[in-house]
Parts: structure tokens; sequence; C-alpha cells
């Protein structure tokens, strides 16, 4: 029984060997011509996939920034309203427009990485 099986193990591998080497070589060859048009026109080879996952890193990340420097000057305004209410509440306002901002920021990102992470996982 043993025999019967290794036996079926090697004609096997005589059979799938090759067209695993064929199909090893057709990807090294794809491989090199769209490095090769890469190069040709100047657009580069990485793949789309992670060029607009850097694009919405960097938006959420400059939006994070905006809502920071607003709960900052929120604080500024609250610091420096020596007592007047107007102020006082117009920097409430705007520190909780920051948080509000920070908080949709942050799950944004979340969501977006969790998406991209499985757009990626799934087309690979």
């Amino acid at each position: 029984m043993h025999v019967i099986l290794a036996t079926n193990e090697v004609s096997m591998q005589q059979y799938v060997g090759p067209l695993v080497q064929q199909a090893q070589a057709e990807v090294a060859q794809r491989e090199v011509a769209r490095q090769a048009i890469g190069n040709l026109t100047g657009l580069g080879v990485k793949d789309p996939r992670e060029i607009a996952a850097n694009v919405i890193n960097i938006i959420l990340g400059f939006l994070g920034i905006i809502a920071v420097v607003l709960i900052l000057i929120g604080g500024f305004m609250w610091m420096t309203a020596a007592g007047n209410d107007d102020k006082v509440a117009t920097a409430k306002k705007i520190m909780t427009a920051g948080i509000i901002g920070l908080v949709i920021v942050l799950a944004a990102f979340g969501i977006a990485k969790f998406v991209v992470n499985a757009l990626i996982t799934a087309t690979a």
C-alpha cells in the first residue's frame, strides 16, 4: 500500500513539477514587464491599493492635526477670556467641535484601516 502511494506521489511530481515551474517563470516575466513599464512611464510599480491607503492616511492625519489645533485654540481662548462669559462660551464651542472632529477622524481612521486591510488580504 505504501509503495503504491509513493509511486503515485512521484508520478504526480513529474506531472505537476513542470507546470509549477512554468507558472513561476510566467509570474517572473510579468513582474519584469511591470517594472519595465513603471520605469518607462515614470509612474512607478506600487500597488494602487497601497497608494490609496497612503493618501487616506495623509488626509486623515491632516484632519487630526486640525482637530487638535482647534482644541488648543479653544483652550487658549478660554484661558484668555478673563471671565467674559461670551468668550468662554465661544471657547467651549470651539473645543467641543475639535473633540467631536477628533473622534470622527479617529473613527474614520479605524474604519479605513480595516477596509484597506480587508481589501489587500482578500485580493492578494
